[in-house]
């Protein structure tokens, strides 16, 4: 139907696309043509917006975080305007890709009191409530993907800041506020097993915890806590840079954060806040 090959091609000898960013590409450039033939779609000049909806729909009842529904919303925008050189397309076909109902799909994120409602909840006066709260505050107070923060050891913990790996290897230092420090030294000082010695936070059976692990706990605490939802540790990270972003935070400082390697990757952000912004003055504006 669509000449994929082609456009990977492109991205690898043009672009010179990463192998792991071109595999990404490629897999959910293959979902969305999927979901595409499935609705109908036989050639280029077919697809439409309702095409896309129905691909971000699949992914997000398959449980995908909204950064990988980010990341697959521009593959599928790079692919359209490769067609339209290829003049596979109409010019003008799809240009409403970034129109606000295709973002309004992306996963919102927690308000303010929905997180303290998450993290409030936890009883931390024992092992497994000890160390999930001070995870779910790090996701949060850091804005650390849940891979850096299986990645953490006890030497890459201040009083200040922590020491994160990011992608690429590329290590960068992100604050910490008080709170999070002392739910750390809370896990830390009475709670935390004898088990690996560099891993900071450990299962109940003393090994490093992974993401799966991490995955599961953030959904039953939210269950337990009654947020209904669907959130995942990436939705913590979402939270860190949209309520900063809201409360003032340049965007820059928000990338260095975060670990962005571009500006453009911090600033889908912006949609989720502006759309906050329009919610609140169709809410609280007077009418004449």
């Amino acid at each position: 139907m669509i000449p994929l090959s082609d456009f990977l091609l492109y991205l690898s000898a043009e672009k010179g696309l990463a192998k792991n960013s071109l595999l990404a590409y490629e897999r959910d450039l293959r979902l969305f043509l999927k979901v595409a033939e499935g609705k109908g779609v036989e050639a280029p000049s077919q697809l439409k917006q309702e095409h896309l909806i129905a691909f971000i729909e699949h992914m997000q009842r398959q449980g995908a975080a909204s950064s990988s529904i980010y990341r697959a919303l521009m593959a599928v925008k790079g692919l359209l305007s490769y067609l339209r050189r290829e003049k596979a397309i109409l010019p003008t076909q799809f240009l409403e890709i970034d129109s606000p109902k295709v973002w309004q799909l992306i996963p919102e994120v927690l308000t303010e009191a929905e997180v303290f409602q998450l993290i409030g909840a936890i009883d931390s006066q024992d092992l497994l409530g000890a160390r999930d709260r001070a995870i779910l505050l790090l996701l949060y107070g850091a804005g650390i993907r849940v891979s850096e923060l299986c990645a953490l050891n006890l030497q890459d913990v201040d009083e200040t800041f922590i020491r994160v790996k990011g992608k690429g290897g590329k290590e960068r230092l992100v604050p910490i506020a008080p709170v999070v420090v002392e739910a750390l030294d809370h896990y830390l000082g009475h709670f935390r097993l004898q088990g690996e010695q560099q891993a900071l936070f450990l299962s109940a059976k003393g090994k490093r915890l992974d993401r799966s692990a991490i995955w599961r706990q953030v959904k039953e605490r939210a269950q337990l806590a009654g947020i209904s939802k669907e959130i995942s540790p990436h939705t913590l990270r979402h939270c860190f840079a949209t309520h900063l972003l809201e409360q003032g935070a340049d965007l820059r400082v928000i990338q260095e954060m975060l670990g962005h390697a571009s500006i453009g990757t911090t600033d889908r952000y912006t949609q989720v806040s502006q759309k906050h912004l329009f919610e609140a003055f169709e809410k609280f504006h007077p009418r004449p």
